[in-house]
């Protein structure tokens, strides 16, 4: 019993001399939990909707309030033609269309089924999913409305209204899950073996003491990360050509988009997280924190906080501000344009823009740090 408590004692004052590792173990629960708690959330809101009103009627604006009085709409224009829908459902500027066409008020009025379309972006299926859910919902209540002001104003219809939804969902008609989580899994697995493998490359040197080599030979910081990234830019492709080739013979999903545009986006996601595992590597001493640092930075933010699963409009406003910081964040959006949608350049931009200041940001700090250490 003596030995024992000798034992805790002992264990107890290691820990308490190791200042960060005491950290991360009181930070890291901490930190799931905020996240668990404000980022997952399985509802979705403020699904952004275009309106086409064919009909102008006061039976058309009341659906339309309807439909705008929760917070899982959110209008966000009013189109004038259905050719419209196309630009705006392509673009990703709304992920919904709802087309009131012309006679609703008078197929109220005369009783029987009243079709409403609904042009839905496939590309999030659970999204889509819930999109349709919400709809349904919305023409049951329509439905409702109608038969009571029928009922209240005396009239009698040989069939009392019905209101349907009619959904088209684009870029994924059947809503299969995998064609929305493989482009995800690509950044994900990406960012995690990027940021991983570069965050233990310089920490190795100077375990090994081969950092001193280094000091006194003519190598520039700029040289030494550019040669130690290199190599894990032609194995990061590569890997992503592997899970394209796996995804497109297990799960049928095709790249409708430009393989160049592709390849130059992952390049330059490449040169962001490549640039974060380097900085981690510069600024620690074992390959153990490196390794803890590059999980935390890399794995849990692409799941949470990147929209892979979870859609960040649903977040807190302050967790959207945080996934600013998130280069998967960007990534996944561009793969899902490119692959799903056939999106060109001027549809992923802001998102290769984003990629690029991050990059820009972490390689700088990583140079200064390096020359600390060199």
């Amino acid at each position: 019993m003596r030995r024992m408590r000798a034992v805790i004692k002992k264990e107890f004052r290691q820990i308490g001399r190791d200042r960060l590792s005491l950290g991360m173990l009181i930070f890291v629960p901490a930190l799931l939990l905020v996240l668990y708690g404000y980022a997952l959330s399985f509802d979705v809101k403020h699904i952004r909707v275009a309106v086409l009103d064919q009909d102008h009627t006061p039976e058309s604006r009341q659906l339309q309030e309807s439909l705008f009085s929760n917070p899982y709409f959110e209008r966000k224009m009013t189109l004038a033609r259905l050719q419209e829908a196309d630009e705006v459902l392509d673009h990703g500027r709304v992920r919904a269309v709802l087309n009131i066409p012309k006679n609703y008020a008078a197929d109220l009025v005369r009783g029987g089924d009243v079709d409403l379309q609904v042009l839905i972006d496939g590309a999030d299926a659970n999204t889509a999913a819930a999109t349709v859910g919400y709809m349904d919902a919305l023409a049951d209540r329509a439905t409702g409305r109608a038969r009571q002001t029928m009922i209240g104003a005396g009239a009698v219809a040989p069939i009392l209204p019905q209101v349907t939804i009619e959904p088209r969902i684009w870029f994924n008609p059947e809503l299969l899950s995998a064609r929305f989580l493989v482009p995800g899994l690509i950044g994900m697995l990406l960012m995690l073996s990027s940021v991983i493998a570069t965050s233990l490359s310089i920490v190795k040197e100077k375990e090994q003491e081969t950092m001193e080599q280094m000091m006194v030979s003519p190598l520039q910081p700029e040289e030494l990360i550019i040669g130690k990234t290199i190599p894990y830019v032609v194995i990061c492709l590569a890997t992503m050509a592997m899970i394209l080739a796996l995804g497109y013979f297990l799960f049928g999903v095709e790249v409708r988009g430009s393989f160049l545009l592709l390849g130059f986006v992952t390049v330059v996601f490449l040169f962001a997280a490549l640039g974060l595992g380097v900085l981690i590597s510069s600024a620690t001493r074992s390959q153990q924190m490196a390794f803890q640092i590059a999980v935390i930075t890399s794995l849990l933010p692409a799941i949470l906080l990147s929209g892979f699963i979870f859609p960040i409009r649903n977040m807190p406003l302050p967790v959207q501000m945080v996934t600013a910081l998130v280069i998967p964040r960007y990534f996944m959006a561009c793969l899902r344009a490119i692959i799903m949608k056939g999106a060109g350049f001027m549809d992923v931009w802001p998102q290769i823009a984003g990629m690029l200041v991050l990059g820009i940001l972490f390689n700088i700090l990583a140079v200064k740090n390096t020359r600390k250490t060199v």
